[in-house]
């Protein structure tokens, strides 16, 4: 077992925790998921470093690692929007950024198997990651968030969903490119 798969393994693991860490009520209910879910963004990166750095890259790691992610990702925008602070209109972002996760993991695994080919991840992908998780983390820490930025009429939860939107047009703009790419290697081959 190689210290990326046990990152990756370690991330899956702490969804149940943050998914019941976030029912907590008060400050501790509004920060304890939200340093839980920066812990498991900050090991999603670690291992692809770690793995890439020593080599350690394995079929394991290529499995979990989004899958992890995907449960991650999902757990807290589900809870964002049952707690109803992702809501109306915003939901909507919320939908296209789980939806490409889906299609786009469709892809990967059909290539993989029918065509033994794989999509790498671009950096506009990996900076549209760190938008995506950065304005989760944002948005997880709820009314005490909103006491530590506030300024003019911009609080955490604000700049959370106007990050979210930007992830998800990102989403969009990302997962067009990965199906045409996907799409012309099915067609090439």
């Amino acid at each position: 077992m190689k210290i990326p798969n046990i990152l990756t393994i370690g991330r899956i693991i702490i969804v149940p925790i943050f998914v019941l860490s976030f029912f907590i009520p008060g400050v501790v209910g509004d920060l304890v998921p939200f340093f839980l879910f920066v812990l498991a963004s900050f090991t999603d990166y670690l291992d692809g470093l770690l793995a890439r750095l020593y080599k350690e890259e394995s079929k394991l790691g290529e499995l979990l690692d989004p899958i992890a992610d995907k449960i991650l990702v999902a757990a807290a925008l589900v809870l964002l929007i049952m707690n109803g602070i992702i809501k109306n209109y915003e939901v909507i972002a919320a939908i296209v950024i789980l939806t490409r996760e889906i299609i786009i993991s469709g892809l990967r695994e059909f290539l993989a198997k029918e065509n033994d080919t794989s999509l790498p991840v671009s950096g506009l992908s990996k900076f549209k990651t760190f938008i995506q998780m950065f304005s989760i983390a944002l948005l997880l820490t709820g009314d005490t968030g909103n006491k530590i930025i506030n300024f003019q009429d911009y609080n955490a939860q604000t700049i959370g969903i106007v990050l979210l939107w930007v992830s998800a047009f990102l989403t969009i703009y990302t997962g067009y490119h990965y199906l045409k790419r996907g799409i012309n290697k099915v067609i090439s081959d």
